[in-house]
């Protein structure tokens, strides 16, 4: 079988300049990290840049059978998209298109997770508990009755962009203008639950297995979300990660119950990481559930994978054995161990 990783490195080959610029991507040691596991594993690889040119490559280094027209590899999806909205679903609906199997979840269920108003209405629907709500559209939009503090993110954003907390109708009227403007989206308001935050990581599909339950340690600081410069560790006191969370037996299941009804709700597959919080009434609410969970190792998904007993190399050769299981054609018995992977060092 043979394996292309894609991710959005160089985001270049578009046709033209059109929509928001993806704000986020993989590192080139993250995707190296991931190309490097499959070729262990003993898989025949190479690196794909996800651009309006993958499928000629696709087809030049894993083309159909000669007799069959069936798969002979599949794709390893870490790309976010270049530009636009409901980025995640570019690259497998191509895929789709083409015919050509693929790791992580649909267009359908990207769109659904990467749409929060949507994620929410759909887990309510489910019985799994979320905070209240209210979409603006502009920033003289009604607060519907919600309840101060408030949490401000854009609507289709992922990575704490735009993300902010308030106190006052002020406060909330600016926060909502520099979401509209600057990601041209519509904004989600929600009500803040003081208290504490967990995150569960999923993998599997059919079946699924669920990591230990990872809390975030915010210690004594005042703004208790976490933001874009704590996920890409750019602040000094960025909150601590405990795995296994320091929570009874009783607990630990019922949050990892309800992030088992998330992912199961938004039809999720292969892997994902739902985030809750659990105020003063003792009530967990889920925040949000991320269909393309980071697989840096420093991620909270990779630290509940890590704390199951995983390595950063065996939690993607477990995605790459999930996903193949899907196409019946491919062997999971690994070919030769050559590699052939583009130099990543070299991609701006």
């Amino acid at each position: 079988m043979k394996v292309a990783v894609l991710s959005n490195q160089k985001r270049e080959g578009v046709v033209n300049r059109f929509g928001q610029i993806c704000p986020e991507k993989y590192s080139p040691h993250h995707v190296q990290a991931a190309v490097d596991a499959i070729a262990e594993a003993g898989y025949d690889v190479t690196y794909v840049e996800a651009d309006k040119n993958m499928l000629t490559e696709i087809e030049k280094f894993m083309p159909p059978h000669p007799i069959t027209g069936q798969p002979t590899g599949l794709v390893f999806n870490m790309a976010y998209g270049i530009q636009g909205h409901d980025r995640y679903t570019h690259v497998p609906g191509l895929l789709e298109l083409a015919g050509v199997p693929y790791t992580g979840s649909t267009p359908l269920r990207h769109a659904l997770a990467l749409d929060k108003a949507l994620t929410k209405i759909v887990i309510s629907h489910a019985g799994v508990p979320t905070p209240a709500f209210q979409v603006f559209k502009t920033a003289e939009d009604e607060t519907g009755g919600l309840q101060f503090p408030l949490v401000v993110k854009p609507l289709h954003e992922s990575t704490s962009y735009g993300l902010a907390l308030v106190h006052s109708e002020t406060e909330l009227r600016e926060a909502v203008a520099q979401v509209l403007e600057p990601f041209s989206q519509p904004a989600l308001v929600e009500e803040y639950i003081q208290g504490r935050e967990f995150n569960v990581g999923l993998l599997g599909d059919t079946e699924l297995e669920v990591f230990p339950v990872l809390e975030l340690d915010f210690g004594a600081r005042e703004f208790a979300l976490l933001t874009w410069g704590d996920k890409y560790h750019k602040t000094p006191d960025e909150p601590v990660k405990v795995c296994p969370a320091m929570i009874d037996m009783d607990l630990s299941r019922r949050l990892q119950e309800i992030a088992i009804e998330t992912f199961r709700a938004c039809k999720l597959r292969d892997y994902a990481r739902v985030d809750i919080r659990i105020g003063a009434d003792g009530n967990p609410k889920v925040l949000e559930i991320n269909s393309m969970a980071s697989l840096g190792p420093n991620g909270s998904f990779m630290c509940g994978a890590q704390a199951a007993g995983y390595t950063t190399q065996t939690v993607v050769q477990r995605i790459l054995q999930i996903a193949a299981a899907r196409c019946p054609t491919l062997q999971s018995r690994p070919l030769s161990a050559r590699c052939d992977v583009n130099e990543l060092s070299t991609v701006a």
